[in-house]
């Protein structure tokens, strides 16, 4: 037992201490830095080589909500109009404010990005229980909503947890693009959360389509019906994308 506590006491605590102050990786693609004055004769290459249609000219312009930050778009400008930085902070409440323009830094953008409310932060600051739906995904989105849970980033000391059943939740996290036969059962989980609830769109699949957006196996009606609380870019999202998102969501 003696051995047990001290080898406990040599592990020490291993979730990140600050989460606020948590930095990834320097080769992780977070927020792009877009500067169209150093597009090159206002070549397409970046337009035609995205596979989400997620970048447009005239103005320069990406979306996050349908970028999958392959990083191509980078690769093949040779003026370095579209450059992506490691900051990982890359979710909204306005998903208009995901289309990142011209000479918009990361620090305008976190100002207009989320906007927490009172009465969210009234009702869910303390205890926010959340039923994941996997509509379709790869299983990418899902895997860092998992860890997310971990002893690394115990998103659990912030009162936000997931639960096996929407009857127990305060909201649904959806991932996937929406199949059609997934199309039935978000709705049924969704229509199981008890009101008021959240909505959070997680993952380019489920904020547009993402590489999916122009099959016909895909329903999106759901999203026609029901507003989104919140988008969490990335394709898939660091966890500390999806944990940042949500405190300040909740204003915490």
């Amino acid at each position: 037992m003696l051995d047990l506590i001290k080898l406990r006491l040599r592990h020490g605590k291993q979730a990140i201490p600050n989460i606020h102050t948590a930095e990834v990786l320097k080769t992780f693609r977070g927020f792009p830095i877009v500067d169209e004055s150093k597009c090159e004769n206002n070549c397409e290459k970046c337009k035609s080589i995205c596979p989400t249609e997620a970048i447009e000219k005239n103005p320069l312009r990406i979306d996050l909500g349908k970028c999958i930050f392959c990083g191509e778009c980078e690769k093949v400008c040779s003026g370095g109009a579209i450059k992506f930085t490691n900051n990982y902070r890359i979710g909204s409440t306005n998903r208009e404010a995901l289309i990142i323009s011209s000479g918009k830094t990361f620090e305008q953008f976190e100002v207009e990005a989320i906007k927490a409310k009172k009465e969210i932060h009234k009702m869910f600051g303390r205890s926010l229980k959340l039923r994941q739906v996997s509509a379709g995904g790869c299983n990418g989105c899902e895997l860092e909503l998992n860890a997310s849970t971990n002893v690394n980033f115990d998103m659990g000391r912030f009162g936000i947890d997931f639960v096996a059943s929407p009857r127990h939740a305060d909201g649904i996290v959806i991932t996937g693009p929406i199949s059609s036969n997934m199309a039935p059962a978000l709705k049924d989980a969704y229509q199981s959360v008890s009101d008021p609830k959240i909505v959070i769109a997680v993952g380019t699949c489920s904020i547009s389509g993402g590489m999916f957006s122009s099959s016909n196996k895909i329903n999106r009606n759901f999203f026609d019906e029901i507003p989104i609380d919140l988008f969490v870019s990335g394709c898939p999202p660091h966890p500390l994308t999806f944990i940042h998102a949500l405190l300040d969501f909740l204003g915490k």
